[in-house]
């Protein structure tokens, strides 16, 4: 059965596309830009086609366009006019439309095809930057109004970090330039948001070094192993949600007994709850960051 989302609430529209339900109802009224369908209680839905639309003249309407000169441009004209402002100017609008609807449709095809067509003209890096990331920061909002489920999330969350990987393994292929030092990657114990951990693996792969990537959920006395095989090692980790700003203090002091024994031992964290870290009591061998580019500079 094909149970792909057809009908929208008023509310979805305005979580997806960023336009003021109020304001999606006066171009309504007063524009006919929409068609809504009515249920037995006289609530607004709307199709994929009005969804489609709507991205589509939100996209019109933030480049410059005013409301009532689209509302006069024929319906078949609007996604040509659209191509067109995609092809002088970013395609980041219309690709993050693109992959909501990708999202929202649990469609890997129109995921993949838009992605490419991206990639036709823009690197991995800035696709991941301008496009994923302010994707991704709107899923919380997206989920916590009910637009999309948890679902929808993984579904879309998988799909990156498919990407992430793939240009991961086509670095991977080339043997590492820079032996001075190995890059541990890993996520605390009951941490498993890793797109921001897979990530940084790729920019520090990009830059020549070794990584050892061990994934999520990994308990500290892991890392013991690791140490046996590789000097000068920087392990690197990301604190979203674990260790919580009541644990963290306890879990850096743990983890330089788990490391103590070992030589040029570093750790490198970044993430939320680093910033509930004591980093005047930090050691030199410890350093938190405020982001991935803070990070990579340096490397």
């Amino acid at each position: 059965m094909n149970n792909i989302k057809k009908q929208f609430s008023i509310r979805d529209l305005e979580n997806l596309s960023g336009i003021k339900a109020h304001t999606i109802r006066i171009w309504e009224k007063r524009y006919d830009l929409l068609s809504p369908e009515r249920t037995e209680t006289n609530i607004r839905t709307y199709s994929l086609k009005s969804l489609q639309k709507l991205l589509n003249v939100t996209l019109l309407y933030n480049n410059g366009y005013k409301i009532s000169k689209i509302a006069k441009i024929p319906q078949g004209d609007i996604p040509v006019l659209v191509r067109q402002i995609v092809s002088k100017k970013s395609v980041k609008n219309h690709a993050i439309n693109a992959l909501k609807i990708a999202m929202i449709n649990f469609d890997r095809s129109l995921f993949m095809e838009t992605y490419k067509g991206m990639l036709a003209n823009t690197s991995f890096r800035s696709i991941f930057k301008d496009i994923f990331i302010p994707l991704l920061n709107e899923l919380g909002l997206l989920w916590q109004t009910h637009t999309i489920s948890p679902a929808h999330e993984h579904f879309i969350s998988f799909l990156i970090k498919e990407q992430i990987i793939v240009n991961t393994e086509k670095l991977q292929n080339h043997y590492p330039q820079k032996t001075d030092k190995v890059f541990v990657l890993f996520l605390p114990e009951s941490e498993i948001h890793d797109i921001g951990l897979l990530y940084l693996r790729y920019e520090i792969c990009l830059k020549g070094y070794k990584t050892v990537y061990l994934g999520d959920n990994v308990p500290l006395n892991n890392l013991k192993e690791v140490l046996n095989y590789f000097e000068n090692i920087h392990f690197v980790s990301y604190f979203t949600v674990e260790p919580n700003k009541d644990t963290i203090d306890d879990y850096m002091k743990n983890f330089l007994e788990t490391t103590k024994d070992s030589i040029n031992t570093k750790f490198w964290v970044l993430g939320y709850q680093t910033g509930c870290l004591n980093k005047a009591e930090l050691p030199e061998s410890i350093q938190s960051f405020t982001s991935i580019d803070a990070l990579t500079s340096k490397l």
